[in-house]
Order: structure tokens, then sequence, then C-alpha cells
């Protein structure tokens, strides 16, 4: 029987579980997908404790990615067939056995890119991409600090900074995981022991950095801003110090919230430099995300990226997979299997 992960409502893991569902039938524009991997990301985390947006009304399935092979078309498709291996992003929904998205935003796989690595790369390096080049523009002579480095998208943002011929990388991060952030040519910055303000300013002589990645959020966006350089910007995609738990803790979020700066567009002028907020679930424009699935996958086929898969849960362990996201065990990308397709 077909099924899904299912959102019940606001709160600890009891929220999240697994559930039957039938078979979804395709409209004329859509596709559908038997799925073999789902992305899991910390926002899934935040949306069962009710602490991001957007999101459906409760119950839902979360999934902003999932691969798997073609298994039916509606009548208006053309861009790909019944048996197909395809990798596609939505706004929610792929958590679960059996997809069903829209032509536009399903993508045929090269043979070389196994399903698990397709399912690893829309949200992760998709957000570092769009971050760094076609937002920043990036240079080999740019400096970036990159928060949770060792994360889905930090360990993105590492090897495509690597790709880029970037020089000077910092990446904070538990000390436990410094040696995957020193793999890629990155200085290392132990988050919960060190000082990375100090240590940015003092590594580069007092300038700061061209990027900042952030996806902590709260107080950790102050710090954050005070090393981006002249011309520099700190680009959000998170509030992970929202959620230090499995358990819901509103008054943990409060405070997070509470700290998190409000920013002054006259001292952002002043000090020139900005701050851009980052959301690829709500990034409608397809045909750049096209172009940057594209290049992505070339960077794969050409072995500048190999994106990191820590680990794949079965798709009804969902709840070990959210506490293990919760406990930030994972190094790189956290996925759900449903079927097994190759």
């Amino acid at each position: 029987m077909e099924h899904r992960v299912v959102l019940t409502g606001s709160g600890g893991l009891s929220k999240v579980s697994t559930e039957e569902m039938q078979t979804p039938e395709c409209g004329p524009h859509e596709v559908r997908i038997r799925v073999a991997y789902a992305g899991i990301n910390f926002a899934d985390l935040l949306m069962r404790l009710g602490l991001y947006q957007p999101r459906p009304p409760y119950p839902f399935t979360p999934g902003y990615e999932a691969s798997g092979v073609v298994d039916s078309v509606g009548k208006d498709v053309s861009s790909v067939r019944i048996g197909d291996r395809v990798v596609a992003g939505m706004r929610h929904g792929g958590q679960s056995s059996m997809v069903i998205c829209d032509a536009s935003g399903v993508i045929p796989l090269p043979d070389e890119i196994p399903l698990d690595v397709a399912a690893s790369t829309p949200v992760t390096y998709m957000t570092a991409y769009h971050i760094l080049k076609h937002l920043g523009h990036i240079q080999p002579h740019h400096s970036v600090l990159v928060h949770g480095g060792a994360g889905g998208v930090g360990t993105a943002a590492l090897q495509i900074c690597s790709w880029l011929g970037v020089n000077q990388v910092f990446a904070t991060s538990s000390s436990s995981k410094h040696h995957i952030i020193k793999q890629y040519g990155a200085i290392a910055i132990d988050r919960y022991n060190e000082d990375f303000v100090s240590i940015v300013k003092q590594k580069t002589n007092g300038r700061g950095v061209d990027f900042v990645l952030d996806p902590i959020g709260g107080e950790n966006l102050r710090h954050s801003l005070s090393v981006v350089c002249e011309g520099g910007a700190l680009y959000c995609y998170g509030l992970s110090a929202a959620a230090p738990s499995a358990k819901r803790s509103l008054l943990g979020a409060m405070k997070a919230l509470r700290k998190t700066p409000k920013f002054e567009p006259l001292k952002l002028m002043n000090k020139n430099r900005g701050v851009f907020g980052i959301h690829m679930g709500t990034w409608s424009d397809e045909v750049v995300m096209r172009s940057h699935m594209q290049a992505l996958f070339q960077g794969i086929l050409d072995g500048h990226l190999a994106p990191i898969i820590d680990r794949s849960f079965a798709s009804h362990d969902v709840g070990q997979a959210h506490n293990y996201l919760h406990n930030a065990k994972n190094i790189g990308k956290v996925l759900l299997k449903f079927h097994d397709l190759e």
C-alpha cells in the first residue's frame, strides 16, 4: 500500500508519523512519480514544531524534494515519459511513496547520477548555489563564512567554493565535525567553544568576509553581520536557534526570535553591506531553478561536486530521522527511503 509522512499538528515527535494513502491520479499537466528517496530538511522539523512558515494547515505531508521513476503522465505532458528517472522540487508533499508534480518541476536525470544523490541536491545544493553564484556572483578573491559547515547546505557551500576556486573560507561546526570542513580546504571554527567573530577578524586583518551564510538565526545573526565586510552581505536561510531539541519549546523559540536583530537600513547603508533572506521553497522562477539544477548536475558529472549523504532512514522511521537532525548528528544530507528502485 502506498504511504506518506504526515505532520498531524505542532509539537514533539509524536506529531510525525506515516499513514496509508490511495494512489493519486495525474491531471493533464502533471507527472506521477514512484519515489525512491525524499529529502528531509531542518525546515520540516520547524514546521512540525509550529515555528516555520509558509506551511499548509495540519495535517499535511512535508517534503520539498524527491527522486524516483515516472509512473504516469498527464495527457498534455511531453517533457518526460513513463520509466524516466527524475528528480522533482515542490512546495510540500515530497515525503510520500507516490507524488504528483506539475511537469514543469520535474527534471530528467543523467544515467550517471544515482537517485539518492539526486534527492540530495535540490534544497541543499540549490540553496548554496543560489546564494553564492546567482545572488553573490562569487569570485575566487572573495571570502566566505559558512555556519553549520558540516550540514547539508554547509557541505554543499564548501564544495561549491572549492569548485569556484574561492581560497578564503571559514566554517563553524562542533569540533567532532572539523575533519569534513578541513577536507575542503576551509578553516574550521568550533561553534561552541570559539569566538568566530574574533577568529574571522584576525584572519582577515579586520576586514571581515564578503559572504556569511547563516542558518542559525537569533542572536547569531547579529554576530554574523559584524564580520560582513564593506560591499558584502549576510544571507539568512534558517532558524535552527529556535529548535535546539526535539521538544517543542515556545519559550526557547520566543527567546531566539527576541534576540533576532532588526536590521536598520540607514546603518546598512552607512556600512555598505546587505542582508538577504533565502527560502528556495518559495522561489517561483522555475527557469532559474532549472538552470541551477542543470549547473549542479554538470558539476557532479564533472567531479567537482559530490553530495554527502549521511544516512537514509526507512520512511516509517521518520521520527528517528527528525530526532537525528535535532541532535545535529548528521554530516551532510539525511534522506527518507520509500522504494528500492535501483
